[in-house]
């Protein structure tokens, strides 16, 4: 059975449950026990379906029991556990996934007495600090056969707390003892956190989740920003089922009332967020976004080129009187400009730099890809044992304080430096030695805000540590890629009413996702915000969302509603005859723009727009005049020449079209240029030449003969209506397809 298969199966059931379809899910669980000869399994689901067909036949009958609903959440939350187990009973045996590769093998040495290797882990540090008391320090760090052994046991302990499915309280008991312990650096307890998200992104277990509530109260940065990050994933993933776990919504609804609790909740929320900019960057590249003005034909946009007339000027622009939201936190906008340039670099330079130095065997060890970067990490000291200790140690300090770089990413600049030879290594970082002072100052400056840009630095560096994972691991395939989910917290349940509670945390993360151009999920919650509130400027955001998932018919609600406020209604307006002409309605749209350009008499835009209607209601000689109103304005502009001589011909002025098309040949005619000065030769009875334009437009390097041909058909009724003869059509046609077949034999000859 192969790990799709089981898990398409899996998520079908929980589907199924999470919908309270308990009958089909009982249905499918009992096809897959026996299908795969889960025997074992067999009585729990027996007796689970049974129990719920009792529930089922008493509530037909009228029977009441008060503890109805308690019986149906304990049935409800065993299908789930009974889902699971299936589940992982099968990757155990079927599943070539690496996750699996591991826990196989690690199930034969499973620790026994995880209490005795925390208590080994407290022993090593102790002996640390008491040798560092009595002896001093060696001039060079050598490698030490008990450091290797110290680091195994974590390896140890992080697979143990991965691949156990359900956590005794002595064990739980034990990572909290850990947590609390003085003398455990906080990198190690980071490190293990790592171990309690990725066990229950594995298979669903509350103690962990406790666990991760736990690690959130502890005072190090490393350990609580790693938990929360961990609950919330978590949290997120298993929405559907946290509600069966009284303990879990009472410990969050606690958690929800500490501000400093909100605000890191809004710091990762839009971390998160942020974190997609990547895949978005490289569809934005691929997928040009429309511009912004509807012209009357695929065809006739591209001869006029429209949308190049004003250059940036007929872009879709977003209101001017929008105030920005985000400016009425304090600090906001400076946490976001540095998340922002943050998440820029982390997703499209470093990411790209640093994939192809996952490669060393350091990365192999599947638990390295989380560890924390410190210095005297075993495969450190081993790699860097012959060289200089003062130019090491220079570089693992100025890493262990950069912001910049994950964890991740510290460990492959180190690799990549043993490359290096030591005198230019050594001259880099003495180059490099006034930047690191300033960044240490910088540091120690505020301590307040070193304690918050710390932890910030801290939840953007696992963050990308997580992402490094997830896209660069070799066999990630059989790993949850949680950077593939939306993050729409504002949709899950265990979320929503911490959210709605904080409706200035909502705003910010509705503008997030609006300056982002993550339209959908902006609108979301823009949605969820205008249930309480009939403010414009949300009206007009959720308006243009809508606009730029181009779902006229609902921006044009919003704009129309939005337009019953003296909210800069001119820019309203525009949007609202933007709507009608993408709606094919220039009648309904030509009247607003109308009443904005009598308030802006000078805005080109609008005069073009005004032109653009004209010209879908056939009104030519009107359009022309919003022209040449642009031409006067703007008498530099070029681009407004194409619309002026295609008009010119429409309304039978055929030299001043000529003379227009004349000038734009002259510059850098582009091929409905060629096209369009043909069709003026013909019109003035110029038979040959009109030929000899029309075969340098078909012969651009951007035109196709079927192209053309349909551009022409489209023309062929103005062609009709300023004489041309329609008999003479399908001549000069034939003769022009003849005279292509004659230039492609002589060039198949040359």
């Amino acid at each position: 059975m192969k790990e799709t298969e089981i898990k398409n199966n899996h998520d079908s059931i929980c589907q199924l449950l999470s919908d309270r379809k308990l009958k089909p899910a009982f249905d499918q669980l009992e096809r897959i026990i026996t299908a795969n000869g889960l025997g074992e399994f067999g009585d729990q689901q027996l007796e689970l379906e049974q129990n719920y067909r009792f529930m089922l036949k008493y509530t037909v009958e009228g029977i009441k029991d008060p503890e109805r609903q308690k019986i149906y959440q304990h049935i409800l939350l065993s299908a789930f556990e009974l889902a699971d187990s299936c589940a992982d009973t099968l990757r155990m045996k079927f599943s070539n996934a690496l996750e699996y590769q591991k826990k196989r093998g690690f199930v034969r040495i499973a620790l026994d007495n995880v209490a005795d290797h925390f208590s080994q882990l407290e022993s090593f540090h102790l002996g640390k600090e008491l040798r560092s008391l009595i002896e001093v320090p060696p001039l060079d760090k050598k490698y030490e056969p008990e450091e290797e052994r110290h680091h195994q046991k974590l390896i140890n302990l992080f697979y143990h707390y991965w691949f156990k499915n359900k956590l005794s309280h002595e064990e739980v008991l034990s990572f909290n003892d850990f947590l609390q312990n003085q003398h455990i650096p906080g990198y190690e307890k980071a490190f293990l956190i790592s171990s309690v998200t990725l066990g229950q992104l594995h298979l669903f277990d509350e103690q962990k989740i406790m666990l991760l509530f736990d690690g959130y109260e502890s005072d190090q940065e490393e350990v609580n920003q790693r938990s929360l990050i961990g609950l919330l994933l978590t949290l997120y993933y298993f929405d559907k089922r946290i509600f069966l776990f009284p303990a879990i919504s009472a410990r969050l609804a606690l958690l929800s009332e500490k501000k400093s609790f909100r605000q890191h909740l809004e710091k990762i929320i839009l971390q998160l967020i942020g974190s997609k900019e990547t895949e978005k960057i490289q569809r934005k590249l691929q997928d040009e976004i429309l511009p912004e003005m509807m012209k009357l034909s695929p065809n006739l946009r591209n001869k006029l080129s429209l949308e190049a007339i004003l250059g940036e000027g007929l872009n879709e622009d977003k209101n001017p009187e929008w105030r920005d939201i985000l400016k009425d936190s304090p600090g906001f906008m400076d946490k976001m400009e540095e998340l922002s340039e943050m998440q820029m670099k982390g997703a499209d330079i470093f990411m790209t730099s640093f994939a192809n130095l996952k490669n060393f065997p350091f990365f192999s060890e599947l638990t390295n890809w989380f560890v924390p970067f410190y210095s005297h990490h075993p495969d450190l000291i081993r790699s860097s044992a012959n060289e200089d200790l003062q130019v090491n140690q220079k570089l693992f300090d100025l890493l262990l304080k950069t912001p910049v770089l994950c964890n991740s990413d510290k460990y492959s600049f180190c690799f990549s430096m043993q490359s290096i030879p030591a005198e230019y290594k050594k001259m880099m970082f003495d180059n490099m030695s006034a930047e690191f002072d300033q960044l240490l100052e910088a540091e120690s400056e505020d301590e307040i805000i070193a304690h918050d840009k710390k932890a910030e630095a801290i939840s953007g560096q696992y963050i990308r540590d997580l992402y490094r994972f997830c896209k660069l691991h070799p066999q990630r395939e059989g790993f949850v890629d949680i950077f593939s989910w939306p993050f729409d917290f504002h949709n899950k349940s265990v979320f929503r009413d911490l959210l709605l509670e904080e409706t200035q945390l909502m705003r910010n993360i509705a503008e997030f996702y609006f300056a982002k151009e993550y339209y959908l999920e902006a609108a979301e919650v823009y949605i969820m915000l205008l249930q309480d509130t009939d403010e414009a400027e949300l009206i007009q955001k959720l308006a243009y969302c809508y606009q730029k998932m181009e779902n006229y018919e609902l921006a044009l609600s919003y704009y129309l509603k939005a337009d019953l406020f003296n909210q800069n209604r001119t820019w309203n307006h525009k949007k609202i005859a933007l709507c009608y002409r993408h709606l094919k309605k220039p009648d309904l749209a030509l009247p607003y723009y109308q009443q904005a350009v009598a308030l802006e008499p000078d805005n080109l835009a609008i005069h073009i727009s005004i032109g653009h209607c004209r010209m879908e209601l056939k009104q030519y000689d009107e359009a022309l005049k919003s022209y040449f109103k642009v031409e006067y304005l703007s008498p530099g502009n070029k681009k407004i020449w194409r619309p002026i001589g295609w008009c010119s011909l429409l309304v039978g002025k055929k030299q001043q079209s000529e003379n227009y098309f004349s000038k734009l040949i002259e510059e850098s005619p582009n091929k409905f240029d060629l096209m369009n000065m043909g069709h003026v030769q013909w019109c003035l009875g110029k038979r040959k030449i009109a030929l000899d334009y029309y075969m340098q437009s078909i012969n651009d390097a951007e035109m196709s003969e079927k192209e053309f041909m349909d551009a022409f058909d489209e023309d062929l009724e103005h062609l009709l209506n300023q004489g041309v003869d329609p008999e003479d059509v399908p001549i000069m046609l034939d003769q022009l397809r003849y005279s292509l077949e004659k230039d492609q034999t002589t060039f198949k000859k040359q």
